[in-house]
C-alpha cells in the first residue's frame, strides 16, 4: 500500500491549490483524478472551454462587422463544432501545461474514482482497468471533487436534445433555436453566447430579474441588451415537465405556456461531487446538494479531511477554488493557517456585454442607510473604446460621500473583468488609501480603457458640490 503525507482528491483549482502547497513544502502528495486527464471541471468542461468558445464568438463578431472584411463574409457559415475547435486546442495546452506541474513538482498522479475504506485509507478503481483497486494510505486529505449540473430525477438527459452546461459543448450541429432553463451566471452566458452565433434563444427565469445579487442599474443593462440581441427573456416562469421529441423539446411551465425549441439547455443549479466516496460512512455527512460541511480552516467532521472549491458551496469560483486549496493545505501541514480569503470577491460575468463587480451595491448601501454618491463612466466618451468599436458600456464607483471611500465598483462592457482588477486593488486598502483621490489624482496612460476610473472619480467628486 502506498503511504503519502497528502492526498489530494480532484485535480481542479482546488485540488492543484492543495497539492502544489503541498509539494513546495517537502511532503509526498498524491492526487486522484476520476477523469483521464488532469485539469478537473474547470478545464474540461467548465470555465475554459466555455469561455474560449466565448472569445470565439466574438472574433467571429469582429469579422463578420469590421468594414475592411466584412465583405468576405457574406456567404460564410461557421457551426457550433467549429467554433469549439477553438476551445479544444485551449484544453489541451491547459492539460499539457498542468500534468508539467505535477511531474516537476513529484506529485504521483492516480487515475480512477475515489473511495474512503477508513479514516486514512482510499480505494481507488478505474473502471477501465478493469476489477484493479489500489489502496493509499496518507496521514492528511484534501476533497477538491467539484461540482456538476444539478440533473432532475424527471429529466431526460439522455436524449440528444436535452443538454446541460456540460454537454451542451459536445453539439456537433447547429440548432436554430434553444431555450435555455435558468437565468443565473451560467444561463446567462450562454444565452448571450448562442444568441450571437444567431441561433434564436428563450431564457427562461425563475425569478423577476435577471442576476438580482448584482446592481440594480447593471442588471437592468444586462437584460436590456439581451433584448436588444434578440434573446427572448420569461421572467417568473417554473418547469412543470420537460418533453423531449424526435424533432425538439417542449418545455411545459406551470404558467400554462409551452415552448418548443431544437434543444433545451438545463441550467438550473449545481451539484457537489460527494456521492460514491464512503463520506457517510466516516462520519462526513454532505447536505442536500452534495456540499461538504467545512469550519473556516476548510476541516471536515474529521480534522485531517479538508474540503475546498465548489464542493464545499460559496462562492463557486475557480480562482477562489485555487487559494483555498493553498489555505487549507498550509494549515494541514502548519496547523494554523493566518491567510483567509478576501471578504469581497470580484464578480466576473462572461456575457456579451461581459459584467464584473465588487463591494457593495446601491441597494445594500440604502437599506444600511451609507451616505453615498455614484460616479459615472460611460465608455461611448472613452477614446480607446471608440478606438476599438467596444463603446457599449460604463463605469460604476460608490463611494461614501463624506470620507470619500470606495464602497464598490460596478462594471459593465468589453474587459470589465479585466477592468476590475485596477479599481480592486485601491478597494482593498484600508484607511485613507482607499478613497476616490486615488483615480483622480493619478495619471493613466491615454488612450485606455483605464482611463474610466479617473472620468468616473472626476464625475462623482463634482456631484459632492
Amino acid at each position: 500500500m502506498q503511504h503519502f503525507d497528502v492526498i489530494v482528491i480532484g485535480s481542479g483549482p482546488g485540488g492543484e491549490g492543495a497539492a502544489m502547497k503541498a509539494a513546495k513544502e517537502g511532503k509526498s502528495v498524491g492526487i486522484i483524478e476520476r477523469h483521464h486527464e488532469v485539469g478537473g471541471g474547470c478545464t474540461h468542461w467548465g470555465t475554459i472551454p466555455s469561455k474560449a468558445l466565448r472569445q470565439a464568438v466574438l472574433r467571429l463578431i469582429d469579422f463578420r462587422t469590421h468594414p475592411l472584411v466584412a465583405h468576405l463574409t457574406e456567404d460564410l457559415e461557421i457551426g457550433f463544432a467549429e467554433l469549439m475547435q477553438t476551445a479544444e486546442k485551449v484544453i489541451r495546452s491547459q492539460v499539457k501545461l498542468r500534468a508539467n506541474f505535477y511531474e516537476r513538482n513529484r506529485v504521483k498522479i492516480y487515475h480512477g474514482n475515489a473511495c474512503f475504506i477508513d479514516n486514512h485509507t482510499v480505494a481507488v478503481s478505474n473502471p477501465e482497468q478493469g476489477t484493479k483497486v489500489e489502496h493509499l494510505h496518507g496521514d492528511g486529505f484534501v476533497i477538491a471533487t467539484g461540482s456538476r449540473p444539478y440533473r432532475p430525477a424527471d429529466v431526460d438527459f439522455t436524449h440528444p436534445r436535452v443538454r446541460d452546461s456540460d454537454t451542451i459543448l459536445a453539439l456537433r450541429e447547429t440548432p436554430k433555436t434553444i431555450t435555455v432553463y435558468g437565468a443565473g451566471v451560467v444561463g446567462c452566458e450562454y444565452a448571450s453566447m448562442i444568441r450571437n452565433i444567431g441561433i434564436k434563444v428563450n431564457l427562461v427565469n425563475t425569478r423577476d430579474k435577471l442576476l438580482s445579487f448584482l446592481d440594480d442599474e447593471i442588471a437592468d443593462a444586462l437584460a436590456y441588451h439581451l433584448r436588444d440581441q434578440g434573446v427572448l427573456i420569461r421572467q417568473e416562469e417554473e418547469a412543470e415537465r420537460v418533453e423531449p421529441l424526435d424533432d425538439g423539446v417542449v418545455l411545459h411551465l406551470k404558467s400554462g405556456k409551452k415552448i418548443k425549441t431544437d434543444i433545451l439547455l438545463w441550467a438550473n443549479g449545481r451539484t457537489g461531487n460527494s456521492q460514491g466516496m464512503g463520506l457517510e460512512e466516516i462520519g462526513i455527512t454532505p447536505n442536500a446538494r452534495g456540499h461538504v460541511p467545512i469550519n473556516e480552516h476548510y476541516q471536515t467532521a474529521q480534522k485531517h479531511i479538508y474540503a475546498v472549491g465548489d464542493v464545499v458551496g460559496f462562492p463557486s469560483l475557480a480562482s477562489a477554488a485555487y487559494d483555498q486549496g493553498r489555505f487549507a493545505a498550509t494549515h494541514l501541514i502548519e496547523g494554523h493557517c493566518d491567510q483567509r480569503l478576501v471578504q469581497d470577491i470580484p464578480t466576473g460575468i462572461y456575457t456579451s456585454p461581459e459584467i464584473s463587480s465588487l463591494g457593495k451595491t446601491e441597494r445594500e448601501l440604502t437599506e444600511a442607510k451609507v451616505p453615498y454618491e455614484v460616479g459615472h463612466s460611460l465608455f461611448r466618451s472613452l477614446a480607446r473604446a471608440q478606438i476599438t468599436g467596444q463603446t457599449v458600456g460604463m463605469l460604476k464607483l460608490l463611494f461614501h460621500r463624506e470620507t470619500l471611500e470606495l464602497l464598490g465598483i460596478h462594471c459593465f462592457g468589453a474587459e470589465a473583468a479585466e477592468i476590475i482588477h485596477i479599481g480592486q486593488a485601491i478597494y482593498s486598502q484600508r484607511g485613507p488609501a482607499n478613497t476616490l483621490m486615488y483615480f483622480i489624482n493619478t495619471t493613466f496612460n491615454y488612450p485606455t480603457m483605464a482611463e474610466a476610473y479617473r472620468v468616473a472619480a472626476l464625475n462623482g467628486l463634482n456631484r459632492l458640490f
